[in-house]
């Protein structure tokens, strides 16, 4: 089963929607001299936002501004939801700016503080972007993550720390993360229930690496000829009971669970 993260995406935005009409959402992004992909992809959580019915105001900071400025603009009032648009400049402190998001408008859960929150189950806290597409894609296709052989491919903040956090909250289910450089990367794969993939390189995950009927879920990207692409062969797409191609598998829903997320945390 190929997944339509785009249908999915649209079935999430639609209901958040619903859930905050008559209100007005105001989504922050703080973003420094961003490059021509990443104002593409800020058109598209743009898009999205209005399909959230929400509003996205995109502050373009130069490249001179300093960390604490970032950091004014990353406090300021005026939003339900603060996005930083990763990866900052070298010169800039980016821990510095990502602990000085307000866990109220962390959507993203990128502040170590909205981050432990989640890792430890508290009430009210939102899930990490990426992770909730996973638990939406599998909650969406039936596969029941308890008792299973999880193996998650690169140990990023955005993929790789996250949906192990999340996987680790089921009973007896093994969870082992893995990177591109592992000598033992087929021999990890082979007999793996549910794999998670984040490790932005193209072609990484081969067919015969994998188990018929593994769900193979796809969270990396690179580009490769102007185009973008995953970290999976797609034909690993034929051994797969459920596969997300890239582009429009993950990618999506996980944009739409960060406006949900902004919905989750407004005050009653």
């Amino acid at each position: 089963m190929n997944i339509d993260g785009r249908s999915i995406a649209s079935d999430i935005l639609a209901d958040v929607k619903s859930n905050i009409e008559g209100r007005t959402v105001v989504v922050r992004a703080v973003t420094v001299s961003p490059s021509a992909a990443t104002e593409s992809y800020l058109r598209v959580k743009e898009t999205r936002a209005r399909e959230a019915g929400m509003h996205m105001e995109v502050v373009r900071m130069p490249e001179t501004s300093s960390t604490q400025e970032i950091i004014d603009m990353v406090r300021a009032p005026g939003a339900a939801g603060v996005i930083v648009q990763l990866p900052l400049p070298d010169h800039f402190d980016t821990q510095a700016i990502l602990e000085a998001i307000p866990s109220s408008v962390d959507a993203d859960v990128l502040s170590p503080n909205s981050y432990a929150r989640f890792e430890v189950g508290e009430p009210e806290s939102v899930v990490p972007p990426v992770a909730a597409a996973v638990a939406e894609i599998l909650a969406r296709t039936d596969v029941e993550p308890n008792r299973k052989r999880v193996v998650i491919v690169g140990n990023g903040k955005l993929v790789g720390q996250p949906v192990a956090a999340w996987f680790g909250r089921f009973a007896d289910t093994t969870v082992r993360i893995v990177t591109k450089e592992s000598e033992e990367l087929s021999k990890a794969l082979a007999d793996a229930d549910i794999v998670v993939s984040g490790a932005g390189v193209q072609g990484l995950i081969k067919p015969e690496y994998l188990k018929q009927g593994v769900v193979l879920i796809d969270a990396g990207t690179s580009e490769s000829g102007g185009q973008m692409v995953g970290d999976s062969d797609p034909a690993c797409s034929e051994k797969a009971s459920v596969f997300t191609p890239v582009p429009g598998g993950v990618g999506p829903i996980a944009v739409a669970c960060l406006f949900r997320n902004v919905s989750l945390m407004l005050p009653a």
